[in-house]
């Protein structure tokens, strides 16, 4: 089993940025995709970005030029730096991972943080 923690959400005025943070722990056999996914209050939970083991990024357009998604395979972490933050970035945040441990496949969800962004 895959467990993920995750960090950094908070309350940021317009503009501003935050860094999330999410780490895997448990049965990894290794990872192939880490991303992040977003759900704001009576919208569906919406892809914000996704990286490959290769490196390979991909972005919501909503995002595009102010969010970077990176990745430190040692720690089996995955980072969103969201910079030039806007009302409508408000949602939950959720982390999800997906590998394969020996020949099971897996895809586990973070808890999810809150991101307020807000004046």
């Amino acid at each position: 089993q895959v467990q993920l923690v995750e960090s950094g959400g908070g309350l940021v005025q317009p503009g501003g940025s935050l860094r999330l943070s999410c780490a895997a722990s448990g049965s990894i056999g290794s990872i192939n995709v880490m991303g992040w996914y977003r759900q704001a209050p009576g919208k569906q939970r919406e892809l914000v970005s996704a990286i490959s083991s290769d490196g390979t990024t991909n972005y919501a357009d909503s995002v595009k030029g102010r969010f970077t998604i990176s990745r430190d395979n040692a720690k089996n972490t995955v980072y969103l730096q969201m910079n030039s933050l806007k009302p409508e970035d408000t949602a939950v945040y959720y982390c999800n991972v997906a590998g394969i441990t020996g020949p099971i496949p897996f895809r586990s969800w973070g808890q999810g943080t809150q991101v307020t962004v807000s004046s």
